[in-house]
């Protein structure tokens, strides 16, 4: 009769650890500023090593999905479908943002002379930011260059077209496919490695923003901080509460699920730090492979819910700072234009910021050095970002699956019920 394994010790749980070094992180920046600041390589290498294996990983995974499928058309009517829930959800984000910012009024007041900072680096990011050159970059210049800028998007596009390759071979190619299976475990298990580092990465991350920006800088913008960490509550248990409950599967039992990568994205404020984790997590989950591979890697594109609430948020709190009144025309003109700059938000460093630096530009409504305003607090608000971003992702390719039939429902039970 085989035993049942034995429990790990709390202190050997991922979470635990992870929470544990986010708190340290917090002390130590708080009450030593300097050396706080100074533990900032901890959390870069950390994100680095992540982001190292975040495009063989996606490669190799959607290549062996899609290859499995072995119908093209299929795989364009789960493009299609994913794209066209992207696009309700996140309209719902953008909606839901600009209503809050206009009953709460966080800028209404606000002394602007109070803060000075320099945007122009952003600024000249964000000049070179436009539909356009978003398309463009899609194609990579090499295959090679793909994988050595880790630009999501560019990586999708090169598995697709490798996997219809592949899927034209039929027999011929099923040594490549068995191949790539092979090196998809051993990436996994990489992955695994460089997991137990993550408490570390943490630390850093968080003692660095809290040293080098300080708890007291967000006293002035508290407002628009609470504002925002309410919105992206309201979105989370009101829209993806309500979407889960329609396709039959309790969001807080797949939040308990995901909670170790949860907690490790408030401390990184980097939801791909978790991407390869939760790629093998949702596999667990019962959603099959060829859904999580096109649909999650695509949603860290075009389906950035958090992202969104803090655009639309943003440029309001901009305008109500500096007093400039826009009429519902107006407003819900930024919007749509935030309908297409927020689908390019993960291509650059700094995405959110960048891309609303953009936006402001592009309209001509508002003043680009309001970006000013948000500079000291835009490290604080990329944590609820991120978590937004990371369940309105998980939500997206569970549902997905489940509407494609591809979605092992007892298998999902059995991972949302089993006890933490």
């Amino acid at each position: 009769m085989s035993q049942s394994a034995t429990p790990k010790p709390f202190y050997n749980n991922l979470t635990f650890r992870v929470v544990i070094a986010v708190l340290i992180g917090i002390v130590l920046g708080a009450w030593f500023p300097e050396t706080g600041a100074a533990m900032k390589p901890l959390g870069d290498v950390f994100i680095k090593m992540v982001k190292m294996i975040v495009p063989p990983i996606i490669f190799c995974t959607i290549v062996t999905g899609i290859a499995h499928v072995g119908d093209m058309r299929r795989v364009g009517k789960i493009g299609i479908k994913a794209l066209i829930y992207f696009e309700i959800v996140t309209t719902l984000a953008l909606i839901i943002g600009l209503l809050v910012v206009n009953i709460l009024q966080p800028g209404a007041g606000f002394n602007v002379s109070t803060i000075h900072a320099d945007i122009s680096q952003y600024t000249a990011t964000a000049h070179a930011q436009s539909t356009v050159e978003f398309l463009l970059n899609i194609v990579p210049k090499t295959f090679v260059s793909a994988f050595v800028e880790g630009e999501l998007l560019q990586v999708l596009f090169v598995s697709l077209l490798f996997a219809f390759g592949l899927m034209s071979l039929g027999e011929r190619g099923r040594v490549v496919l068995e191949l790539l299976e092979r090196i998809t475990e051993v990436l996994f298990h990489i992955i695994g490695v460089i997991m137990k580092v993550a408490p570390i990465g943490a630390f850093g991350a968080i003692a660095f923003t809290i040293g080098k920006f300080g708890l007291a800088a967000l006293i002035p913008l508290a407002k628009l901080m609470l504002s925002f960490y309410l919105t992206c509550f309201l979105f989370v248990s009101v829209v993806l509460w309500g979407i889960a409950r329609w396709y039959g599967f309790s969001l807080w039992k797949v939040f308990r699920y995901i909670r170790e990568e949860f907690v490790l994205v408030l401390g990184t404020a980097s939801s791909e730090s978790v991407l390869p984790r939760m790629m093998q997590k949702l596999q667990h989950l019962g959603c099959s492979r060829s859904i999580v591979g096109l649909v999650l890697p695509t949603g860290y594109s075009f389906n950035l819910d958090g992202t969104c609430i803090y655009l639309v948020m943003g440029a309001m709190f901009i305008a109500q700072a500096y007093n400039i009144p826009l009429t519902l025309g107006q407003q819900l003109s930024i919007l749509g234009l935030l309908l297409i700059t927020s689908k390019g938000a993960a291509t650059v460093t700094g995405a959110g910021f960048v891309t609303l630096t953009a936006t402001i530009a592009a309209t001509g409504m508002l003043p680009v050095e309001g970006m000013a305003l948000l500079l000291g607090v835009n490290r604080f608000m990329s944590e609820a970002m991120s978590t937004t971003n990371l369940i309105g992702n998980t939500i997206a390719t569970i549902v997905i699956a489940k509407s494609e039939g591809e979605l092992d429902e007892t298998m999902m039970m059995e991972a949302l019920n089993s006890r933490p």
